[in-house]
């Protein structure tokens, strides 16, 4: 007797669906074959597949078992098809009657009791599987609130091959699990940071301000304990909501990297990863056998903040230039070619000498010249180039740290950041794949950036004088447009200018 159940497979960020093909026969020794090319992990499906069946109390099969993954021509990964095979099995021996497998699908690993273990990836197969019109889908019960933000989709959730076998045959009642997508961007807003707890450092959470607002990349630098990391780890209270196409982004991401915790719907609250400075090309990029995403993509819609950041192997730092351009990440093996998308926000933070005293008026340096040129030139130009705002952290001593105020509130440095967001938002609402000034093209540059006279007068002698890049001149003029856009002035003005060309003083060519 022949079977069919309804699954689906993860290829880069997406997924394909997956027909499961199983045929019982009667003659021939009593063996389970599956072909579609499997790797190890489906190839072992078979034993557990056939325990957890026996386990659950079902007859096993006595004869040849033949299963078939359709498409024959992609490679099949990971135990995700184990409970659609069950299903499919119990069908094809006539154990269960199938008169609905043709409107579900189903995901699903199997433990050897019978117990449906959750999976890596059940988001970007819902979503395909009701692009395919499927009206239901059956997965493990932690995986249910991350499927059932797909909408048009009936999730019913199962904790073993028996509850969905009964539910299939239509001895189970079930509802369809549902979410309150209310409930679930509530829980996203609540920040346990807040930039009241920073005292001093005004210039600092000013350039923070400017960088989210546009969308730029920050680089901070100062001695050891000025407070760069507190800076950047509160970046989340001031960093705008994230809609629900950009949420549903990061999700399919993290839930294929399986970074998704069990019972989470979505990726509420934008990301913000900080890999240590030991990580690997391959850690950061992503890689593998079989490509899974890396700190990039999992930074994507969010930040991605490098502490330490000399430290990092100067390789690491090289292979970042790319996806900083494009927002987006190649990775090619034998096995296959995945593009994972990451427009991040990239926030960096260092010390200005091996010994981090140089230029402090407390400590002495105790670093040779050559040791500093040698430690600052671990940061190649081209990548500082990327790099929109660069900004000092200095020292606060005892006395004022017991004298200053609570800093300003998250919540009044946000609003005038979605102030500024609203005014790009207006600017880029019909230019396809633009949100903010950071990812404008020379188009848009030209567009929307043109100077006052005294303002272009001001950035020519800065580019002469100080000898910047022409990607630098590019991202001064970006930079000045946010700052505009901050001050809610369509024009840009040479106080703009001044204030953007304030955070490019680091660069290579001044580092003495």
């Amino acid at each position: 007797m022949l079977s069919t159940v309804f699954s689906g497979a993860v290829y880069g960020v997406d997924a394909y669906p997956v027909e499961i093909e199983v045929d019982a026969a009667m003659r021939g020794d009593p063996q389970i074959v599956i072909v579609g090319l499997p790797d190890a992990a489906v190839k072992e499906s078979k034993d557990r597949v056939h325990t957890a069946i026996y386990n659950s109390g079902f007859e096993t099969h006595k004869g040849r078992t033949t299963v078939n993954l359709a498409p024959a021509d992609k490679k099949k990964e990971g135990p995700i098809f184990d409970l659609p095979m069950a299903i499919g099995m119990l069908a094809a021996s006539g154990e269960i009657e199938a008169e609905r497998l043709h409107e579900i699908a189903m995901v699903g690993e199997l433990a050897l009791s019978g117990e449906v273990r959750r999976i890596k990836g059940v988001l970007p197969i819902a979503m395909c599987a009701r692009k395919r019109g499927h009206r239901g889908m059956i997965v493990p019960s932690e995986n249910a609130e991350e499927a059932a933000v797909v909408e048009g989709l009936d999730v019913y959730p199962v904790r073993t091959l028996r509850q969905a076998a009964d539910f299939v045959r239509g001895e189970l009642k079930q509802h369809p699990f549902r979410v309150d997508m209310g409930e679930i961007y509530a829980s996203g807003l609540n920040h346990q940071e807040d930039y009241a707890d920073v005292k001093g450092q005004e210039q600092a959470k000013r350039a923070l301000e400017v960088a989210v607002s546009g969308g730029h990349n920050l680089l901070m630098i100062g001695p050891p304990g000025t407070g760069k990391s507190m800076l950047a780890k509160r970046l989340s209270s001031i960093l705008p909501e994230m809609t629900l196409e950009e949420a549903l982004e990061a999700t399919k991401i993290h839930s294929i990297a399986g970074t998704l915790k069990a019972h989470t719907a979505l990726v509420a609250r934008r990301p913000f990863r900080s890999p240590h400075h030991t990580i690997s090309d391959a850690g950061l990029l992503g890689g593998g056998t079989h490509p899974v995403p890396g700190e990039v993509s999992l930074a994507h819609r969010g930040v991605l903040f490098l502490d330490e950041l000399p430290e990092f192997h100067r390789n690491v730092l090289e292979v970042l230039r790319q996806p900083l351009e494009d927002g987006n990440v190649t990775i090619s093996r034998a096995a296959a070619t995945v593009t994972f998308p990451c427009e991040f926000m990239l926030v960096a933070a260092m010390n200005p000498c091996p010994c981090g005293y140089y230029g402090d008026p407390k400590r002495e340096c105790r670093c040779s010249h050559n040791q500093i040129q040698k430690y600052r030139n671990r940061i190649s130009g081209p990548l500082l180039d990327r790099i929109d705002i660069h900004v000092e952290v200095p020292t606060i001593d005892y006395h004022e740290l017991i004298t200053l105020k609570d800093g300003e509130p998250s919540k009044e440095i946000g609003a005038r950041i979605l102030e500024g967001r609203a005014c790009q938002r207006e600017r880029f609402k019909d230019v396809q794949g633009v949100h903010c000034n950071a990812e404008m093209g020379a188009k848009q540059v030209q567009k929307h950036c043109r100077l006052q006279p005294d303002a272009q007068e001001l950035l020519k002698m800065a580019i002469t004088e100080l000898h910047f890049s022409a990607r630098a001149y590019d991202r001064i003029l970006k930079v000045s447009r946010t700052i505009a856009d901050l001050a809610g002035m369509e024009e840009i003005r040479p106080e703009h200018v001044s204030e953007a060309i304030q955070y490019r003083t680091l660069d290579r060519q001044l580092w003495v």
